[in-house]
Protein backbone atom coordinates (compact mmCIF):
# COMPACT_ATOMS: atom_id res chain seq x y z
CA UNK A 1 0.00 0.00 0.00
CA UNK A 2 1.47 3.53 -1.12
CA UNK A 3 1.90 6.11 1.74
CA UNK A 4 -0.49 8.72 0.97
CA UNK A 5 0.43 12.09 -0.63
CA UNK A 6 1.49 14.37 1.99
CA UNK A 7 0.42 17.55 0.64
CA UNK A 8 2.00 19.69 3.08
CA UNK A 9 5.85 19.00 1.93
CA UNK A 10 7.14 21.60 -1.28
CA UNK A 11 6.24 20.58 -4.47
CA UNK A 12 10.00 19.65 -5.43
CA UNK A 13 9.56 17.25 -2.24
CA UNK A 14 6.21 16.12 -3.50
CA UNK A 15 7.13 15.75 -7.02
CA UNK A 16 9.85 12.76 -5.18
CA UNK A 17 6.64 11.25 -3.64
CA UNK A 18 5.12 11.52 -6.85
CA UNK A 19 8.00 9.96 -8.93
CA UNK A 20 7.97 6.78 -6.71
CA UNK A 21 4.78 5.74 -7.32
CA UNK A 22 5.39 3.99 -10.85
CA UNK A 23 2.38 5.24 -13.62
CA UNK A 24 3.25 3.42 -16.54
CA UNK A 25 0.82 4.24 -19.42
CA UNK A 26 -2.71 2.01 -18.48
CA UNK A 27 -0.76 1.65 -15.17
CA UNK A 28 -1.95 5.22 -13.64
CA UNK A 29 -4.43 3.60 -11.10
CA UNK A 30 -2.14 3.78 -8.02
CA UNK A 31 -1.42 7.00 -8.37
CA UNK A 32 -4.83 8.23 -9.20
CA UNK A 33 -6.03 6.92 -6.10
CA UNK A 34 -3.31 8.93 -4.03
CA UNK A 35 -4.38 12.10 -5.87
CA UNK A 36 -8.19 11.50 -5.27
CA UNK A 37 -7.50 10.70 -1.79
CA UNK A 38 -5.52 13.82 -1.34
CA UNK A 39 -8.15 15.87 -2.99
CA UNK A 40 -10.93 14.81 -1.50
CA UNK A 41 -9.45 15.98 1.86
CA UNK A 42 -9.12 19.50 0.69
CA UNK A 43 -12.80 20.78 1.75
CA UNK A 44 -12.60 23.47 -0.49
CA UNK A 45 -13.24 21.30 -3.55
CA UNK A 46 -15.07 19.82 -5.04
CA UNK A 47 -13.77 16.47 -6.77
CA UNK A 48 -15.15 14.27 -9.90
CA UNK A 49 -13.05 11.06 -11.03
CA UNK A 50 -13.49 9.09 -14.41
CA UNK A 51 -11.46 6.04 -15.07
CA UNK A 52 -8.18 7.00 -13.73
CA UNK A 53 -8.67 10.93 -14.63
CA UNK A 54 -8.97 13.19 -11.34
CA UNK A 55 -10.57 16.60 -11.46
CA UNK A 56 -11.15 19.03 -8.72
CA UNK A 57 -12.60 22.83 -8.82
CA UNK A 58 -13.64 25.45 -6.77
CA UNK A 59 -16.86 27.14 -6.59
CA UNK A 60 -16.10 30.42 -5.92
CA UNK A 61 -18.31 32.49 -7.82
CA UNK A 62 -15.11 34.31 -9.13
CA UNK A 63 -15.37 36.19 -12.48
CA UNK A 64 -12.73 34.03 -14.85
CA UNK A 65 -11.99 29.93 -14.30
CA UNK A 66 -8.75 29.04 -15.12
CA UNK A 67 -8.21 25.31 -16.20
CA UNK A 68 -4.46 23.66 -14.73
CA UNK A 69 -4.09 20.59 -15.93
CA UNK A 70 -1.48 17.65 -16.61
CA UNK A 71 -1.03 13.87 -17.11
CA UNK A 72 -0.18 11.59 -14.41
CA UNK A 73 1.49 8.45 -16.66
CA UNK A 74 5.10 8.13 -17.87
CA UNK A 75 7.02 5.91 -20.02
CA UNK A 76 8.41 2.83 -19.50
CA UNK A 77 10.63 2.84 -16.68
CA UNK A 78 14.40 2.39 -17.64
CA UNK A 79 16.39 1.76 -14.41
CA UNK A 80 15.51 5.27 -13.25
CA UNK A 81 13.52 4.63 -10.36
CA UNK A 82 12.94 4.91 -7.42
CA UNK A 83 13.94 9.49 -7.69
CA UNK A 84 17.32 10.34 -6.51
CA UNK A 85 17.85 13.76 -5.50
CA UNK A 86 21.74 14.41 -5.35
CA UNK A 87 24.26 17.26 -4.21
CA UNK A 88 23.50 19.81 -6.74
CA UNK A 89 19.96 19.47 -5.97
CA UNK A 90 18.75 17.84 -9.10
CA UNK A 91 15.94 15.20 -8.65
CA UNK A 92 16.70 12.24 -11.20
CA UNK A 93 14.07 9.47 -11.99
CA UNK A 94 11.30 8.69 -14.66
CA UNK A 95 8.87 11.39 -15.07
CA UNK A 96 10.40 14.16 -12.99
CA UNK A 97 10.23 16.53 -15.94
CA UNK A 98 7.68 14.96 -18.24
CA UNK A 99 5.43 15.55 -16.12
CA UNK A 100 5.19 14.40 -12.54
CA UNK A 101 6.96 17.80 -11.38
CA UNK A 102 4.27 19.84 -13.28
CA UNK A 103 1.38 17.30 -11.13
CA UNK A 104 3.46 18.15 -7.87
CA UNK A 105 3.00 21.98 -8.73
CA UNK A 106 -0.94 21.03 -9.31
CA UNK A 107 -1.52 19.74 -6.38
CA UNK A 108 0.75 21.55 -3.80
CA UNK A 109 -1.71 24.66 -5.78
CA UNK A 110 -4.92 22.99 -4.81
CA UNK A 111 -3.84 22.85 -1.59
CA UNK A 112 -2.86 25.72 -0.69
CA UNK A 113 -5.22 28.16 -2.63
CA UNK A 114 -8.40 28.10 -0.51
CA UNK A 115 -9.10 31.68 -1.81
CA UNK A 116 -7.20 32.30 -5.44
CA UNK A 117 -8.21 35.42 -7.39
CA UNK A 118 -9.29 32.86 -10.34
CA UNK A 119 -12.08 30.06 -9.73
CA UNK A 120 -9.87 26.89 -10.49
CA UNK A 121 -10.11 23.47 -12.08
CA UNK A 122 -7.18 21.07 -11.40
CA UNK A 123 -7.95 17.65 -14.11
CA UNK A 124 -5.23 14.86 -13.55
CA UNK A 125 -5.46 12.24 -16.66
CA UNK A 126 -4.08 8.96 -17.71
CA UNK A 127 -2.86 7.84 -20.86
CA UNK A 128 -1.27 10.50 -22.34
CA UNK A 129 2.06 8.94 -23.23
CA UNK A 130 0.58 6.91 -25.83
CA UNK A 131 -1.90 6.32 -28.61
CA UNK A 132 -4.72 9.15 -28.61
CA UNK A 133 -7.18 6.43 -28.31
CA UNK A 134 -6.52 6.16 -24.80
CA UNK A 135 -6.30 9.32 -23.94
CA UNK A 136 -7.72 10.36 -20.91
CA UNK A 137 -8.21 14.12 -21.63
CA UNK A 138 -9.83 13.25 -24.75
CA UNK A 139 -12.19 11.13 -23.20
CA UNK A 140 -13.21 13.56 -20.16
CA UNK A 141 -13.46 15.99 -23.06
CA UNK A 142 -16.13 13.30 -25.22
CA UNK A 143 -18.11 12.45 -22.38
CA UNK A 144 -17.38 15.46 -19.51
CA UNK A 145 -16.57 18.57 -21.42
CA UNK A 146 -18.61 20.85 -18.81
CA UNK A 147 -15.97 19.16 -15.67
CA UNK A 148 -13.27 21.28 -18.78
CA UNK A 149 -15.14 24.35 -19.05
CA UNK A 150 -12.96 27.39 -18.33
CA UNK A 151 -12.10 30.68 -19.81
CA UNK A 152 -8.08 29.69 -20.17
CA UNK A 153 -5.94 26.84 -19.58
CA UNK A 154 -1.94 26.04 -18.26
CA UNK A 155 -0.75 22.63 -19.46
CA UNK A 156 1.95 21.74 -16.92
CA UNK A 157 4.10 20.02 -19.39
CA UNK A 158 7.70 21.02 -18.77
CA UNK A 159 9.05 24.03 -21.26
CA UNK A 160 11.80 24.93 -18.66
CA UNK A 161 9.90 27.52 -17.55
CA UNK A 162 8.87 29.51 -20.49
CA UNK A 163 5.44 29.74 -21.92
CA UNK A 164 4.65 28.08 -24.78
CA UNK A 165 2.29 29.29 -26.87
CA UNK A 166 -0.46 26.77 -28.93
CA UNK A 167 1.02 23.99 -30.75
CA UNK A 168 2.04 22.00 -33.86
CA UNK A 169 -0.11 19.58 -35.35
CA UNK A 170 0.94 16.16 -36.28
CA UNK A 171 0.18 13.66 -38.77
CA UNK A 172 1.42 10.43 -40.03
CA UNK A 173 1.05 8.86 -43.65
CA UNK A 174 2.47 5.89 -45.30
CA UNK A 175 3.88 6.48 -48.62
CA UNK A 176 3.67 2.65 -50.65
CA UNK A 177 5.10 1.92 -53.80
CA UNK A 178 3.98 -1.85 -54.82
CA UNK A 179 6.40 -4.42 -57.30
CA UNK A 180 6.17 -7.99 -58.22
CA UNK A 181 7.34 -10.70 -56.23
CA UNK A 182 10.12 -12.86 -57.25
CA UNK A 183 13.12 -15.34 -56.25
CA UNK A 184 16.30 -13.07 -55.85
CA UNK A 185 18.08 -15.63 -57.57
CA UNK A 186 15.97 -14.43 -60.51
CA UNK A 187 15.45 -10.93 -59.65
CA UNK A 188 15.17 -9.78 -63.00
CA UNK A 189 12.06 -11.68 -62.78
CA UNK A 190 10.53 -9.17 -60.47
CA UNK A 191 9.87 -6.18 -59.77
CA UNK A 192 11.90 -4.37 -56.71
CA UNK A 193 8.64 -2.18 -54.45
CA UNK A 194 11.84 -0.66 -51.43
CA UNK A 195 13.92 0.45 -54.79
CA UNK A 196 10.66 2.03 -55.59
CA UNK A 197 10.95 3.95 -52.53
CA UNK A 198 14.45 5.67 -53.34
CA UNK A 199 12.15 8.59 -54.96
CA UNK A 200 10.50 8.52 -52.10
CA UNK A 201 13.31 9.19 -49.60
CA UNK A 202 14.91 11.53 -51.94
CA UNK A 203 12.02 14.27 -52.07
CA UNK A 204 12.10 14.15 -48.19
CA UNK A 205 15.61 14.64 -48.04
CA UNK A 206 15.46 17.97 -50.61
CA UNK A 207 12.37 19.02 -48.69
CA UNK A 208 12.63 22.67 -47.19
CA UNK A 209 10.93 22.89 -44.12
CA UNK A 210 8.71 26.02 -43.34
CA UNK A 211 9.01 28.55 -40.33
CA UNK A 212 5.57 30.03 -39.78
CA UNK A 213 5.29 33.24 -37.63
CA UNK A 214 1.79 33.18 -36.02
CA UNK A 215 1.19 36.28 -33.41
CA UNK A 216 4.71 36.81 -33.37
CA UNK A 217 5.68 33.16 -32.52
CA UNK A 218 7.44 31.35 -35.12
CA UNK A 219 6.33 27.26 -35.56
CA UNK A 220 9.10 25.62 -36.90
CA UNK A 221 7.95 22.71 -39.18
CA UNK A 222 9.31 18.79 -40.56
CA UNK A 223 8.47 16.16 -42.65
CA UNK A 224 10.75 12.92 -42.10
CA UNK A 225 10.75 9.47 -42.67
CA UNK A 226 9.91 7.98 -39.59
CA UNK A 227 9.77 3.96 -40.11
CA UNK A 228 10.23 1.96 -43.36
CA UNK A 229 8.34 -1.71 -43.98
CA UNK A 230 9.06 -3.89 -46.64
CA UNK A 231 10.55 -7.46 -47.63
CA UNK A 232 9.31 -10.69 -46.99
CA UNK A 233 12.81 -13.00 -46.74
CA UNK A 234 15.97 -12.90 -47.25
CA UNK A 235 15.58 -14.62 -50.88
CA UNK A 236 12.68 -12.84 -52.14
CA UNK A 237 12.46 -9.36 -54.33
CA UNK A 238 9.32 -7.45 -52.23
CA UNK A 239 6.57 -6.56 -54.00
CA UNK A 240 5.13 -3.91 -51.16
CA UNK A 241 6.78 -1.23 -49.08
CA UNK A 242 5.50 1.51 -47.07
CA UNK A 243 7.35 4.71 -45.87
CA UNK A 244 6.01 6.12 -43.11
CA UNK A 245 6.30 9.83 -42.99
CA UNK A 246 5.27 12.41 -40.06
CA UNK A 247 4.35 16.09 -40.82
CA UNK A 248 4.79 18.43 -37.76
CA UNK A 249 2.83 21.48 -39.22
CA UNK A 250 2.26 25.05 -38.11
CA UNK A 251 -1.18 25.40 -36.46
CA UNK A 252 -3.01 27.80 -38.81
CA UNK A 253 -3.29 24.94 -40.95
CA UNK A 254 -6.24 22.34 -40.59
CA UNK A 255 -5.67 18.79 -40.39
CA UNK A 256 -6.97 19.10 -44.42
CA UNK A 257 -4.86 21.58 -45.65
CA UNK A 258 -1.60 19.71 -43.85
CA UNK A 259 -2.66 16.29 -45.52
CA UNK A 260 -3.31 18.21 -49.05
CA UNK A 261 0.52 19.65 -48.49
CA UNK A 262 1.88 16.23 -47.85
CA UNK A 263 0.05 14.27 -51.16
CA UNK A 264 1.27 17.34 -53.04
CA UNK A 265 5.21 16.74 -51.93
CA UNK A 266 4.45 12.86 -52.69
CA UNK A 267 2.42 13.41 -55.96
CA UNK A 268 2.19 9.90 -57.95
CA UNK A 269 2.44 7.68 -55.39
CA UNK A 270 -0.67 6.41 -52.75
CA UNK A 271 -0.42 8.33 -49.62
CA UNK A 272 -2.42 6.52 -47.02
CA UNK A 273 -3.16 9.01 -43.92
CA UNK A 274 -2.99 6.73 -40.79
CA UNK A 275 -3.35 9.67 -37.70
CA UNK A 276 -3.77 13.00 -37.67
CA UNK A 277 -4.09 15.63 -34.59
CA UNK A 278 -5.03 19.64 -34.87
CA UNK A 279 -2.51 22.35 -33.75
CA UNK A 280 -3.63 24.87 -31.33
CA UNK A 281 -3.10 28.41 -32.25
CA UNK A 282 -0.73 30.76 -29.50
CA UNK A 283 -3.71 31.82 -27.56
CA UNK A 284 -1.72 34.84 -25.87
CA UNK A 285 -4.24 37.06 -26.90
CA UNK A 286 -6.88 36.43 -24.31
CA UNK A 287 -6.66 38.91 -20.66
CA UNK A 288 -5.90 35.96 -18.40
CA UNK A 289 -2.99 35.11 -21.17
CA UNK A 290 -1.71 38.28 -21.05
CA UNK A 291 -1.87 38.12 -17.09
CA UNK A 292 0.14 35.20 -17.39
CA UNK A 293 2.55 35.56 -19.55
CA UNK A 294 3.47 39.07 -17.54
CA UNK A 295 3.92 37.09 -14.11
CA UNK A 296 6.06 34.28 -15.46
CA UNK A 297 7.79 37.46 -16.46
CA UNK A 298 10.34 35.57 -19.80
CA UNK A 299 8.81 36.24 -23.51
CA UNK A 300 6.53 33.38 -24.64
CA UNK A 301 7.89 30.72 -27.69
CA UNK A 302 6.03 28.24 -29.91
CA UNK A 303 5.97 24.66 -28.65
CA UNK A 304 7.84 22.95 -30.83
CA UNK A 305 5.34 19.48 -30.23
CA UNK A 306 1.86 18.44 -30.15
CA UNK A 307 0.80 18.67 -26.63
CA UNK A 308 -2.78 18.50 -25.63
CA UNK A 309 -3.26 21.81 -25.05
CA UNK A 310 -4.93 21.32 -28.74
CA UNK A 311 -7.78 19.51 -27.11
CA UNK A 312 -8.14 23.07 -24.86
CA UNK A 313 -8.33 24.85 -27.93
CA UNK A 314 -10.60 22.15 -29.78
CA UNK A 315 -13.07 22.99 -26.80
CA UNK A 316 -12.76 26.78 -27.28
CA UNK A 317 -10.24 27.16 -24.16
CA UNK A 318 -7.07 29.17 -25.09
CA UNK A 319 -4.22 27.40 -23.62
CA UNK A 320 -0.64 27.36 -23.21
CA UNK A 321 2.08 25.14 -21.87
CA UNK A 322 4.05 25.99 -18.66
CA UNK A 323 6.09 23.76 -16.45
CA UNK A 324 9.28 23.47 -14.71
CA UNK A 325 11.43 20.54 -16.46
CA UNK A 326 13.48 20.43 -19.36
CA UNK A 327 11.28 19.22 -22.31
CA UNK A 328 14.12 17.71 -24.15
CA UNK A 329 15.14 15.47 -21.03
CA UNK A 330 11.24 13.37 -21.48
CA UNK A 331 11.42 10.42 -22.02
CA UNK A 332 15.10 9.80 -21.58
CA UNK A 333 17.07 7.03 -19.03
CA UNK A 334 18.79 10.55 -17.72
CA UNK A 335 15.35 12.23 -16.75
CA UNK A 336 15.97 14.81 -14.32
CA UNK A 337 14.31 18.04 -12.69
CA UNK A 338 16.34 20.62 -11.05
CA UNK A 339 14.43 21.22 -7.49
CA UNK A 340 14.44 25.06 -7.80
CA UNK A 341 12.83 24.54 -11.21
CA UNK A 342 10.07 23.33 -9.32
CA UNK A 343 9.91 25.77 -6.50
CA UNK A 344 9.94 28.50 -9.06
CA UNK A 345 6.90 27.12 -10.94
CA UNK A 346 5.25 27.02 -7.88
CA UNK A 347 5.92 30.40 -6.77
CA UNK A 348 5.21 32.49 -9.96
CA UNK A 349 1.79 29.91 -10.51
CA UNK A 350 1.09 31.13 -6.99
CA UNK A 351 1.44 34.53 -7.06
CA UNK A 352 -0.30 34.82 -10.54
CA UNK A 353 -3.28 33.54 -8.83
CA UNK A 354 -2.90 35.35 -5.88
CA UNK A 355 -2.55 39.11 -6.46
CA UNK A 356 -3.54 41.99 -8.78
CA UNK A 357 -5.73 40.72 -11.83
Amino acid sequence: MSTPLDLSQDAAALTAQLVDVPSVSLEEKPLADLVESALRALPHLEVDRDGDAVVARTRLGRAERVVLAGHLDTVPIADNLPSRLDGDGVLWGCGTSDMKAGVAVQLRLAATLTAPNRDLTYVFYDAEEIAAEFNGLKRLAERHPDWLAGDFAVLLEPTDGRVDGGCQGTLRVQVRTTGKRAHSARSWLGENAIHKAAPILARLAAYEPRRVEIDGLVYPEGLNAVMIEGGHAGNVIPDTCAVTVNYRFAPNQTEEEALERVRRVFDGFEVVLTDSAPGALPGLAHPAAVAFVAAIGTPPAAKEAWTDVARFSALGVPAVNYGPGDPTLAHTREEHVAVAAVLEAERRLTDWLTTGD
